[in-house]
């Protein structure tokens, strides 16, 4: 059974530097989806609301769970722009969701850069 993990955090926070890991870990059959690769590079895109990675990124999270994938989403992901896109994964990967959230004072992502 495919399975959704959610990793959102401030920049800095070290979301991308968790969600490696954990591919680096499970290996094969993992998916890591990340916001900056799909809209920053891949499509070159703005933070607004309808823009091009939301879509993208679904579709690519989907493409996982038809293949029983873990899939790893990590990135900022405001909720009024990705948030409903994040709440159709959750319907989707029912009940295999794991959702974190990285809550960090701004001194504390400086002190770890």
């Amino acid at each position: 059974m495919a399975t959704l993990v959610i990793i959102r955090g401030n920049s800095g926070s070290g979301k991308t530097s968790l969600a490696k890991k954990l591919q680096e870990y499970y290996g094969r059959k993992t998916l890591l989806i990340s916001q900056d690769i799909v809209r920053r590079d891949m499509l070159k895109e703005k933070v607004k609301p309808g823009n091009l990675s939301i879509s993208l990124t679904e579709t690519i999270a989907r493409y996982g769970y038809e293949r029983d994938l873990l899939v790893i989403v990590e990135g900022f992901y405001e909720t009024d722009i990705y948030g409903q896109m994040l709440e159709k994964l959750h319907t989707l990967f029912y009940p295999k969701v794991l959702s974190y959230y990285y809550d960090l004072t701004f001194e504390e992502i400086v002190r770890r850069h």
